[in-house]
């Protein structure tokens, strides 16, 4: 038989990375576009880009951790919760997890007898897969999710710098713009890629709201035009 490819595995790191390395690019391609509205003077950029950068990393990792955590936290009480009703009343779950599979289409007779075996290998596994929606694939990984986030905005936003480093300060908006989007849209190309789903829609999606954004801090540094000497 011809092994088949599954991509929901991904789910967890790939959500993480993708909105990390997303908000790396546009976060700080942003900030440097306000900035340069509002001055010409190439280190006031880069400090603004850079700061940024450093911010946005440890911000997005934190946010991730702990929300990801408060996730993992509701998991577990429910968990707890069930394995203590499965203790308290086993009839109770067995009855109710014939009901699940009977509601999926099997017989009442074929319902009962795979609750009752799967009751038998592992009550709280199929418990918390088939009435809680809880599995080790998809569950919460806090620490997963914050490195994975927090690495790929440091990557994600480490390009607009180099932006900032190299680019002449005269077209400085332009060519983040430019670069913004152009990272935007391999970014899309390469998470859609990797999660299976449609590249084109990704990538306008993507870069239809990174326009958006980077518009309107550029607008924002035009009217607090001041010269930061």
């Amino acid at each position: 038989m011809q092994e088949e490819h599954h991509f929901i595995n991904r789910s967890n790191w790939l959500r993480a990375s993708v909105l990390g390395a997303n908000d790396g690019i546009l976060s700080t391609a942003s900030i440097a576009i306000g900035v340069s509205a509002a001055t010409d003077i190439r280190t006031t950029v880069i400090l603004g880009a850079v700061a940024g950068l450093v911010a946005g990393a440890f911000s997005m990792a934190a946010g991730e951790y702990v929300s990801v955590s408060s996730q993992s936290d509701i998991e577990n009480s429910d968990l707890k919760r069930e394995a203590h009703e499965l203790e308290v009343h086993p009839e109770e779950e067995l009855d109710e997890l014939a009901e699940i599979y009977e509601n999926r289409g099997l017989t009442k007779s074929l319902a009962k007898e795979v609750a009752i075996q799967l009751t038998a290998h592992n009550a709280l596994e199929a418990h918390a897969r088939d009435e809680l929606g809880i599995n080790e694939i998809t569950a919460a990984q806090p620490l997963t999710a914050a490195l994975a986030s927090g690495l790929a905005f440091t990557v994600g936003g480490t390009l607009p710098v180099l932006v900032a480093l190299l680019a002449p300060m005269g077209s400085m908006m332009m060519a983040q713009y430019f670069f913004a989007i152009l990272f935007l849209a391999l970014l899309g190309a390469l998470s859609a890629s990797t999660g299976g789903a449609g590249i084109t829609k990704a990538v306008l999606r993507i870069t239809f709201w990174g326009t958006l954004a980077m518009v309107a801090t550029a607008i924002v540094g035009h009217l607090f035009n001041v010269n930061m000497h």
